[in-house]
This record gives structure tokens, C-alpha cells and sequence, in this order.
């Protein structure tokens, strides 16, 4: 299939790993011209000069810091003058601290506040101005399957990222009729560094092995185990495509079958 991404700028936030670097991957694969961003210049690069490797993209490396609204002015002025524009948007940033109610004071809170939502805020007003001159584009969030069904010690992540899901959802209306299309992407148990580093937090606390906590995560997904990175990329490439011209204000789970909700 033909997603008729070759040559379309792409911008991937927390792309350096994990699962902005699973779509930045698919996207550069599909000749889209990808401007990956990440907090540790080091990472950037390398994901930077191994994308290159592996696709023969054009790939540009930003350091970027999501929280900062500085930051992302300078991202998007640096995809800009490479590329000319902006046609996509990978909306995402790394999660919060996990804990509980009692663990987070009001700093903690603010943190998280400008980490998850203010991130997203910032990042869509900074490329909305350039997709409406181009007459169109498409927005991507990065959530969590916690909008569903809240996670235990996630309580930051629960609820940001629930306010991330409902500005989602606003925007896909609002924005609709300019052919701006908005989705968002829940990600369930997908075999990332955040995962293996929340079952090793959950392994400590109940003083059992690593694998223990994965298999009896394990036990709790339809398909019987954890999600790949590749898959979710190519799910995420494909709503960013012109092949997913009629979807949009959807919130989809990558998670094996396991939310249980209807809806």
C-alpha cells in the first residue's frame, strides 16, 4: 500500500527511542522527511544517524525539551528552514513520574502539567499556522491506554494524558473542516525502556523477578505477550497517511486486546 507520505515533513517528538522513534521509523521508510526531537543530544543524534542508516531518509536531529515552550518554537523553526514546512505532527513526550496520590506535591503536579499538556498545547500552536497555509495536514497524540482504564502508580499519567485525549477530540472537530486531521494512539503493553522500567519499579515492590511481573502481564493481554515497536510505528504511520483520509478524531488501542471497555 502506498500511504503517499514520500516527501511529506514529518515532526516526531520524544523520538529518539521507544514509540516516537517506531513512527519516525515507518515514516522514513515511506520517504517522509523526518524531524525527530529529544532531550539528550547524544540520543537524538545517534537515532538521527541510525534512521539515515537504516532508510536512507532525510533525517534532522533536534534537541528538544517539550516542557519548554522555547524549545519547541526552535524545533519547529529549524524543521522549517530544512524542509520548508510542516505536514505532520507526532504529538508526544515522556510520561511522568509514576506514584501515588500521596507521593506528588503541587511542584510535582505543575511538572506533569507542562511535560504532558502544555506540550501538547504548545506544539500544535506552533505548527497549526503552517498547515493551514499548506491547506491541510495531520496530527498524531501518543496517550496511553490509562484514558481507559486508569493505571495503578501512573496517577500523574492518568491524569494528563486524559486531558491530552480530550484536546484530541476538540481539535479533530474544530480543525476538520480545514483538513486537519486529529488521532490519538493508546498504547498498551508495547516492549519499550518506560515498560521494562515499570515492571522493574513493580518487581521491587513486590519483591519478585522481572519476568514474573512480565508473564503475569502477560496473562492479562488476549494475545499473550507485549507489543513491538515496529508495530506500533507502522499503525501510527498509517493515521498520519493520506491512506487514513477519512479517520479522524479517533482514539485507538495498541495493547493485544486487553482494555476492556466497549468503547
Amino acid at each position: 500500500m502506498d500511504l503517499g507520505l514520500h516527501g511529506k515533513v514529518a515532526m516526531v517528538a520524544a523520538s529518539s527511542k521507544g514509540l516516537g522513534y517506531g513512527i519516525a521509523r515507518e515514516l522514513a521508510k515511506e520517504g517522509a522527511l523526518v524531524s525527530i526531537g529529544a532531550r539528550t543530544e547524544s540520543e537524538v543524534f545517534e537515532a538521527a544517524d541510525t534512521l539515515v542508516e537504516e532508510t536512507e531518509a532525510e533525517i534532522l536531529p533536534n534537541v528538544l525539551d517539550v516542557s519548554d515552550a522555547d524549545s519547541i518554537f526552535q524545533w519547529v523553526e529549524n524543521t522549517t528552514n530544512a524542509f520548508g514546512g510542516v505536514d505532520k505532527l507526532v504529538v508526544n513526550a515522556g510520561g511522568p513520574p509514576a506514584g501515588t496520590f500521596d507521593d506528588f506535591n503541587d511542584e510535582a503536579w505543575q511538572s506533569a502539567f507542562e511535560l504532558t499538556l502544555m506540550s501538547s498545547v504548545r506544539m500544535i500552536r506552533s505548527v497549526l499556522p503552517l498547515m493551514r497555509e499548506a491547506g491541510g495536514g495531520s496530527i498524531l497524540f501518543i496517550t496511553s491506554i490509562s484514558v481507559k482504564e486508569p493505571i495503578d502508580f501512573l496517577l500523574l499519567s492518568n491524569v494528563m494524558r486524559s486531558g491530552v485525549t480530550s484536546l484530541a477530540k476538540s481539535l479533530s472537530k474544530q480543525l476538520a473542516p480545514e483538513n486537519i486531521r486529529v488521532n490519538n494512539l493508546m498504547p498498551g503493553r508495547i516492549d519499550t525502556e518506560r515498560v521494562q522500567t515499570l515492571d522493574g519499579m513493580n518487581a521491587q515492590k513486590q519483591y519478585v523477578s522481572v519476568s514474573e511481573i512480565k508473564s503475569a502481564n502477560e496473562r492479562g493481554i488476549p494475545l499473550g505477550r507485549y507489543g513491538t515497536i515496529e508495530e506500533f510505528g507502522k499503525l501510527g504511520a498509517f493515521l498520519l497517511s493520506d491512506a487514513a483520509s477519512y479517520i479522524t478524531g479517533q482514539t485507538i488501542a495498541v495493547d493485544g486486546g486487553s482494555i476492556n471497555t466497549v468503547w
